[in-house]
């Protein structure tokens, strides 16, 4: 009976404990000054930084043209001596890492992979790359929908045409970070089915079942995560995670049909 392959590890230098020490603070001294100098870039290109940040304030954004929105008028003001400046520094320290977050994941994983073996470092490298382009993508649909529908509601609801609405750029500015980081999360629903359906935690089945438990908790979700009251907005937000959650079930699907697979020639070979 022959014996199945065992996986090895990727060869490397024998380091003791305060050499990968050595090697993790290189990493990190090379990620804090990829994202500052970014930072400082986006800093200085502070006109084109803002024409992309508050495009979704002005109804000629190009998705309300798409959608032939009814035009509106937004004004936001300052009412802080340093707000700007402030507002200025943390949109650009985020564009920064945003942008530098592909060399930042790809330092972190030339520092782990040494310890990993052949196929934990190719699902680890699977995993890695479908968790970074689903939250890219939930931070698209955040920038291109759910924020532009949500700062419009929001900055032109009045209860009376006496009240006049004055959004401060510093709440505008927090909305679309804060609203882009859970979004980013939220898209993240499919890689963790993925995850738990590796391990056998999770079953199409299950979520198949479950679909109408999971269709509550995911308005109930959309109307925690979204700042305004109104249907349409609520709709809005909650359309995407049901798509996300549809697409994990098929996900847990191919991913059960793999495993099986994958255990079958296992089986085959210790047999052999």
């Amino acid at each position: 009976m022959s014996e199945p392959d065992e996986p090895t590890k990727q060869p490397s230098k024998d380091l003791t404990f305060w050499d990968h020490l050595e090697v993790l603070r290189g990493s990190l001294i090379k990620m804090v000054v990829a994202a500052a100098v970014l930072s400082v870039v986006a800093f200085c290109f502070k006109d084109l930084l803002f024409d992309v940040v508050l495009a979704p304030s002005k109804s000629n954004f190009f998705v309300y043209r798409w959608l032939r929105v009814v035009p509106f008028s937004l004004h936001l003001i300052n009412t802080g001596l340093a707000e700007q400046m402030l507002v200025h520094l943390k949109v650009s320290t985020v564009a920064g890492l945003l942008v530098a977050s592909p060399y930042i994941i790809f330092l972190l994983f030339r520092f782990i992979s040494p310890a990993l073996y052949e196929n934990e470092r190719r699902h680890s490298v699977q995993l890695t790359l479908s968790a970074y382009v689903m939250f890219i993508v939930g931070v698209l649909v955040n920038y291109l929908i759910i924020f532009p529908f949500t700062v419009r509601f929001l900055g032109t609801y009045q209860v009376s045409e006496e009240v006049q609405n004055m959004l401060t750029i510093g709440s505008y500015a927090d909305a679309l970070l804060s609203m882009s980081l859970i979004f980013g999360i939220v898209f993240e629903l499919p890689v963790i089915a993925w995850l738990l359906a590796r391990f056998g935690m999770l079953r199409a089945a299950w979520m198949r079942k479950y679909r109408r438990h999971a269709i509550v908790a995911i308005l109930i979700v959309a109307a925690i995560i979204t700042p305004t009251a109104d249907v349409l907005t609520l709709l809005v937000v909650s359309v995407p995670i049901w798509l996300l959650y549809e697409s994990s079930i098929w996900i847990v699907k191919a991913t059960e049909k793999k495993v099986l697979e994958d255990n079958s020639d296992n089986s085959e070979i210790i047999k052999s």
